[in-house]
């Protein structure tokens, strides 16, 4: 079987990976197109540093992962997938039926994310397993690579519920890559009425415009701060800074949403936000209703992912993808289609 695997820090293709046999509760399925993710590009560069930092951590199921990185890893979690064959004794939907999944396994072993593994196979290869309790039918008519976008949007509508924003209040997103790409359009389709985006890359801020937002900022010429007033902020660009900064410079009483992922340490002065009585929610993934409401989202036409996608490879070009990725202004979402 082909896919794609993580060695040595470098995406590389294979002909010769096993394919999996799935167990009860399980389903063998053919995956139709698999988005490239930001934490993959993150892991794949610093894989060493992100499994210290998760193991370090309590109370989290990926803490128990046990990775070894001198061995071949398997990656992707942005996925649709057609069924193929169910496991022993499992009820499921029918051979060719398409389907999506939230990215984590049930087996025997218990819950396996599909993240990054040496066993578990994700999305960057030709066949998986998924677990038939958590499968969901693509709606008739929709795209599977539009399909395949609905994990980070659904990650994007975590954080915006997350915010307890209403319609009338105003909305500035930092970071225009995919998740905050995901939050403008989960913010648009709530019915948000002022969304304000920022970010360096004038291509970035382009498309954040036709995602929904109202207003575009490019940081470069001053902070967003000095003229847009937001109640909530979302920062979605993940570097050490961000945070303090946002504390320093927002308004008194606004709420602080955090969906970047930074994984270095990072210096924030309580007092700002004491003083000011801002709020701070830190925000992961999503539910499975949520993952489900925007599978629905997408098929329904409330939240067109189509302009996100501005690249696509096969399983032999998933290397050269990660590369190219590297550069906000060439690409948002690059798809795997094997």
């Amino acid at each position: 079987m082909r896919a794609a695997v993580l060695r040595d820090g470098r995406m590389v293709y294979r002909d010769d990976v096993a394919e999996p046999t799935p167990g009860p509760g399980q389903v063998l399925v053919e995956v139709t197109a698999c988005g490239i993710c930001g934490s993959d590009l993150h892991f794949a560069a610093h894989g060493e540093a992100v499994l210290a930092t998760t193991k370090s951590m309590s109370g989290i199921p990926a803490a128990d992962a046990a990775v070894d990185l001198g061995a071949d890893i398997f990656m992707g979690h942005e996925f649709s997938a057609r069924v193929l064959q169910a496991g022993p004794g499992t009820d499921t939907f029918p051979a060719d039926t398409p389907v999506t999944s939230i990215p984590v396994l049930l087996g025997a072993k218990g819950i396996e994310p599909i993240v990054y593994s040496n066993i578990t196979m994700g999305g960057y290869a030709e066949k998986m397993l998924l677990s038939a309790p958590l499968l969901l039918r693509i709606p008739n008519g929709l795209d599977p690579r539009h399909a395949a976008l609905t994990e980070p949007m659904a990650v994007g509508l975590h954080a915006v519920n997350k915010s307890g924003i209403t319609p009338g209040e105003t909305a500035l997103v930092l970071g225009c890559g995919p998740i905050g790409m995901a939050i403008v359009a989960a913010l648009r389709a709530g019915g948000v009425e002022d969304i304000v985006a920022a970010d360096y890359s004038r291509t970035r801020r382009e498309l954040a415009s036709v995602m929904g937002a109202h207003r575009c900022i490019d940081p470069a010429e001053g902070s967003p701060f000095d003229t847009v007033k937001p109640k909530v902020i979302f920062e979605a660009v993940g570097v050490p800074g961000i945070i303090d900064d946002v504390l320093r410079r927002a308004p008194a009483g606004s709420r602080l949403v955090v969906a970047g992922v930074c994984m270095q340490p990072d210096t924030v002065h309580p007092f700002f936000g004491i003083a000011k009585e801002i709020s701070v929610q830190f925000v992961l993934a999503y539910e499975p209703a949520e993952f489900a409401a925007s599978l629905q989202a997408i098929a329904e036409g409330k939240v067109d992912v189509s302009p996100l996608i501005t690249g696509e490879v096969e399983l032999d070009g998933v290397g050269a993808a990660f590369d190219d990725l590297a550069d906000p202004d060439r690409h948002c979402k690059i798809l795997v289609t094997p």
